[in-house]
């Protein structure tokens, strides 16, 4: 952590911390690593990215590479695809916060075959998220992060993206997370955080796409798909498809229709990803293979 950033609030916080997780009924694996009850999250991250990279532990992590981009990642594995090899499943962490539906739609996909991914961690931004127990049900690892006690954005994305990182994570998948991503995931995961957002963006960005859509009075709203970035709601598109508001729809049916399209449309987008199909072009569109 640099000097400029406010530091944490020491041991009362993270023994809070450790109650709210045992209240909410997880396993002792929803905590982090041991490391991150301690005040140097900058210098663990750091030796992360740099085991990460190859570089050795104890090295300077200024010298390794950096992080692999969506980009080299996706031409890896298409290149693999061409070649005939079987591709290895693409490791994904995904980022809740609530009850978890958009996870369990993945979970239902990776156990029916017909999505190539696996799911090496799961981090909630509070303990009573029920995507939570959607995770310990399928017995995926997870990570609980509470707001009241992690008060610091930046100090809780170090963990996350330290975590994430040890989990060996190739993208990380944000489905209903409603806390913003900032520079120590964005760094670490470059072109690497894939988003979830419930209308045609750029129409109707922010925390409450569907009830802005339809409280402008739209005819047709939708679901998209894409890569996040420091600009909020602003990254590369991947995938968008419409939804048709039919006349006298409570904004409940409308919700209800939404989610039906993200439950089917985002685990398609992982698949492509999977694949190597998804380049990002200089002008920040995406090409689809």
């Amino acid at each position: 952590m640099s000097a400029n950033e406010p530091e944490r609030n020491g041991a009362a916080h993270d023994d809070e911390y450790r109650r709210l997780v045992e209240e909410a009924g997880l396993p002792p694996e929803a905590l982090p690593t041991d490391a991150f009850f301690t005040a140097n999250v900058d210098a663990e991250l750091a030796r992360a990215v740099a085991q990460a990279a190859g570089a050795d532990a104890d090295g300077d992590a200024a010298e390794a590479a950096a992080p692999q981009t969506s980009n080299q990642i996706q031409a890896a594995r298409a290149a693999a695809r061409a070649a005939g090899e079987t591709l290895a499943p693409l490791a994904i962490g995904v980022l809740v916060s609530g009850s978890g539906t958009n996870l369990q739609a993945l979970i239902d996909r990776i156990a029916d075959g017909t999505l190539n991914a696996r799911i090496a961690l799961v981090v909630a931004s509070r303990p009573s998220a029920y995507g939570l127990k959607r995770a310990e049900a399928a017995g995926i690892q997870t990570l609980t992060l509470s707001k009241e006690v992690y008060a610091d954005p930046i100090a809780a994305d170090e963990v996350i993206a330290h975590e994430l990182l040890a989990a060996g994570v190739d993208y990380v998948i944000m489905a209903g997370y409603m806390r913003k991503v900032h520079a120590p995931l964005l760094a670490t995961f470059p072109g690497r955080i894939i988003n979830l957002h419930p209308a045609l963006l750029p129409s109707f960005p922010g925390a409450h796409g569907i009830q802005d859509a339809y409280d402008r009075g739209v005819k047709v709203t939708g679901v998209t798909v894409h890569i996040a970035n420091a600009a909020y709601d602003q990254g590369p598109i991947i995938a968008q498809e419409p939804v048709r508001v039919e006349e006298g729809w409570s904004v409940d049916e409308l919700e209800a229709a939404i989610h039906a399209v993200e439950h089917r449309l985002y685990p398609e987008v992982v698949e492509l990803l999977a694949e190597g199909r998804v380049q990002v072009r200089e002008n920040l569109t995406v090409a689809i293979s």
